[in-house]
């Protein structure tokens, strides 16, 4: 059983009680909502009468359903409408935060709240969306919950919630020019599987986790969900307290000399006992795109679609079904694959630092004929330092529409949707069936970088040939 790691220290910190069936009461130090899981939780809370109980604790944001070419109020979606009017009313009611459209401060969940500095080390962080493991990348324990616990955190401040195991992912190394934390992450889930992490919380460790940013961190926490796990995390550092200080809710003056010594006594100890630990080499990691229909279903831009022989037993059905799906043949290149639509942007991947990395790709080059492309900053703040920097400019000369802040294609739960048996080349998170919203289009994750590069190729290419030539 793990003992001394950041992970158990923070579950101790905020155990209100241990409860008869095994299960803990954990407080929730954040929690954070939007537009889409909310309102039955809401409705619930008033059925039963009941308050918010720490509506401070509450922060609210739209995203998810939010238009990306125009948000012009009423939306031309009714429903849509209604979700946001919703949201905005029960905050309201509530006496709840909600950063709306045109605040300055909207945008994707897990993109507004590090950019204000509401995430910290040491929190617990609840949010009615899986991705919320995001949060991690601070030294946090972050999860995703369902609808009903939204409700009981709103009335409680608190979950039921059984204790996980913790592995160590141990990256050794430093990644290579043209190789990013989602090639990282995609590499870790293709070789550990999506259903490696269940039960675990992954710490994630080592000098190649070090040397990342904290946007790249962010990258990296966000998807230890696809890969079972409940949620990621990374100690906190240096790195990470230069991105907090000054933000708007970090502390201040005294306050903060305090809470940065707080931080870092809460790090795994040199001593601390994981339940499981797995090592990787970060120098040996390639450009990665997914093939099939999960995200472990990854392979190197310089490798083959793997054959069914290649494939582990147990995996071979769903293999087959990938096949199937995706239309690609076993044994094929995944590079020079074709596809129609480039998207840039996601809670993954809609941060600056990932927008620069795909305009260093964009400029002085252009989207190859019939590919639509388009970038979606993460967030208002995104939107604002990007365009700050010129980095809209270059996307439209290169002939990328630039977007309004948003989830848009990532769920496709607003207008950005495939059509038909569409390929896409996506920065998001889950490549499934119909996920980015057509029932036969289909998915290749990849870095931002990675999708410019296929936007201007009009093919799956190794981004690695664009940045070390002059276009």
């Amino acid at each position: 059983m793990s003992a001394g790691t950041l992970y158990d220290k923070v579950w101790d910190l905020h155990r209100v009680a241990q409860l008869p069936g095994g299960s803990t009461q954990l407080f929730i130090g954040l929690h954070l909502i939007h537009e889409v899981t909310s309102p039955q939780a809401f409705a619930a809370l008033k059925d039963l009468g009941l308050p918010v109980r720490l509506p401070e604790r509450t922060v609210a944001t739209v995203d998810h359903i939010v238009p990306t070419t125009s948000q012009a109020r009423p939306f031309a979606d009714p429903l849509a409408e209604e979700m946001l009017a919703t949201l905005e009313r029960n905050c309201s009611d509530y006496g709840i935060p909600l950063h709306g459209l045109g605040s300055g401060r909207q945008g994707i969940v897990h993109v507004i709240a590090p950019e204000l500095g509401l995430t910290q080390p040491g929190m617990t962080v609840a949010c009615g969306d899986s991705h919320t493991s995001t949060h991690g990348a601070f030294g946090a324990i972050a999860f995703g919950i369902g609808t009903s616990q939204v409700r009981d955190v709103l009335a409680s401040q608190s979950l039921s919630m059984g204790k996980l195991k913790v592995r160590r992912i141990w990256v050794g190394g430093q990644l290579q020019p043209g190789v990013y934390a989602k090639d990282l992450v995609l590499h870790i889930i293709r070789v550990l599987g999506v259903k490696g992490g269940v039960g675990y919380a992954y710490e994630f460790a080592g000098p190649a986790i070090d040397a990342l940013t904290m946007e790249e961190r962010m990258t990296l926490c966000n998807m230890a969900i696809e890969g079972g796990a409940r949620c990621g995390y990374v100690n906190p550092d240096a790195v990470t307290f230069a991105y907090l200080q000054g933000r708007p809710y970090a502390p201040k003056a005294q306050a903060w000399e305090r809470a940065v010594a707080w931080w870092r006594g809460l790090a795994s100890g040199a001593d601390a006992v994981f339940d499981d630990e797995v090592r990787f080499d970060a120098a040996a990691i390639a450009p990665t795109v997914t093939w099939g229909i999960t995200p472990g279903q990854g392979i190197g831009v310089d490798e083959t679609v793997p054959t069914l022989e290649q494939t582990e037993p147990d995996e071979r059905p769903l293999a087959q079904e990938a096949y199937r799906y995706m239309d690609l043949q076993p044994g094929t290149p995944i590079a020079g694959t074709a596809v129609d639509v480039c998207f840039i942007g996601s809670c993954t991947n809609g941060r600056l630092s990932d927008l620069q990395a795909a305009a260093a790709v964009a400029k002085g080059r252009h989207v190859a004929p019939g590919i639509k492309a388009f970038v979606v900053p993460g967030s208002e703040q995104v939107a604002a330092a990007a365009e700050a920097e010129g980095l809209d400019q270059v996307f439209r000369e290169a002939g990328f529409e630039w977007r309004e802040p948003g989830c848009s294609m990532c769920l496709a739960m607003n207008p950005d949707r495939l059509e038909g048996r569409q390929i896409s080349a996506s920065s998001s998170n889950r490549n499934f069936k119909g996920r980015q919203g057509s029932a036969t289009g289909r998915t290749l994750l990849m870095s931002p970088a990675m999708v410019a590069a296929a936007a201007i190729a009009g093919k799956v290419c190794d981004v690695r040939q664009m940045i070390n030539t002059t276009p």
